[in-house]
């Protein structure tokens, strides 16, 4: 009889904000209790990825985060810091992963064999699955950063460079969340 193939699907979220960790998930579903409505996390309301999340992580047979912090992203870059996370979200699983489904163009390098596939997160289930994760925890923690660092709103857009936040960068300074090796945050070191 032939093991299973275990394969986990993996993304990350968090490469375009001025605050925060890149945060990535690796999911491994459970073929046998499928779930209803995986897609692309950008694409999903925020109550539908939250009902979304607490299924996938009782459904799946195993799921994990990865994350690489504001100071390793300013150290290696956003991309090493995407592939840091991603890697550290696969070696997080339970499970061991045979295959790793890599949103986007490219593959960490992992103990494993791995396909990046572009636009993966909208044809995926695990891959949906892992984004759904991923954002869900990193909206999570940047509303905590809101309480801890008040003012910059990033409880509303998440560390993301919208006006409101560029505006408060201005008038409040630089807080320890930011990321020093982004233009606007750079401009103003």
């Amino acid at each position: 009889m032939n093991k299973q193939k275990y394969v986990a699907g993996v993304d990350e979220v968090g490469r375009g904000p001025l605050a925060g960790a890149v945060v990535a998930a690796a999911v491994i579903l459970d073929p046998t209790r499928p779930i209803e409505g995986l897609a692309d996390s950008k694409k999903l309301t925020e109550k539908r990825r939250e009902k979304l999340a607490i299924e996938i992580r009782e459904r799946a047979l195993c799921w994990a985060l990865g994350r690489a912090e504001v100071e390793e992203i300013d150290q290696i870059n956003i991309l090493h810091a995407s592939m840091l996370a991603m890697k550290r979200a696969v070696e997080a699983l339970e499970i061991e992963a045979d295959h790793a489904l890599i949103d986007g163009n490219r593959c960490p390098d992992l103990s494993c064999s791995s396909e990046a596939i572009i636009g993966g997160d909208g044809l995926i289930e695990s891959i949906s699955a892992a984004s759904i994760i991923a954002k869900v925890a990193r909206d999570h923690e940047m509303i905590e950063m809101d309480r801890r660092y008040p003012g910059y709103g990033l409880a509303k857009h998440k560390g993301y460079p919208t006006k409101m936040h560029i505006e408060a960068l201005q008038r409040l300074g630089i807080s320890p969340i930011h990321r020093r090796s982004f233009g606007p945050v750079k401009k103003l070191l």
